[in-house]
């Protein structure tokens, strides 16, 4: 006669085992966000003046062109409008290189929200750019660069924390 355990046991043991066996994890990849309808309070912290400070430059290239910055830099607040609006635009919300015709010929949720009051902008000299006075939070910069043809949009996904400089190449 055979004891069989609990089947509650077996599934904790397979819990178990299978974690301690399983790969280290890589970097976590956030999926397409569900849809957020726009909300003015989502955007408020952003308001806040802060410490914090993105130090950035653009050092792109492709298919042995380098890429200059054409445009100013924006900086947006990551919400969950923006976070659904920018994945649906550039198919992540980390980082991303879209043709700036195919970002235009993407179709946005709730097109007309008007979010530009909270968008931070500063120009691009020698392919650098900084924000100051930043509050703690995540962002999304974004600016087209061009080699001479037709221009490409970067973005990049970045979190301030406790006031400090966070420098970004894109």
């Amino acid at each position: 006669m055979s004891v069989r355990p609990p089947l509650a046991l077996v599934l904790t043991a397979v819990a178990v085992l299978g974690s301690a066996c399983a790969s280290t994890p890589g970097p976590v990849r956030i999926g397409p966000p569900p849809s957020a309808a726009f909300n003015t309070n989502d955007f408020a912290w952003s308001a806040r003046s802060g410490r914090a400070v993105i130090q950035g430059r653009v050092d792109y290239r492709q298919d042995g062109q380098i890429y200059e910055c054409t445009g100013s830099v924006a900086l947006t607040p990551d919400t969950p409008y923006t976070r659904a609006r920018f994945y649906t635009l550039y198919g992540s919300i980390d980082r991303a290189a879209v043709p700036e015709a195919i970002v235009r010929s993407r179709t946005v949720s709730d097109p007309n929200a008007d979010y530009r009051s909270f968008v931070r902008s500063t120009t691009c000299d020698n392919d650098r750019f900084t924000f100051t006075d930043l509050p703690d939070g995540g962002w999304f910069i974004i600016t087209p660069v061009s080699a001479g043809g037709d221009r490409i949009v970067l973005m990049r996904r970045v979190v301030t924390r406790g006031g400090r400089t966070v420098s970004v190449t894109l």
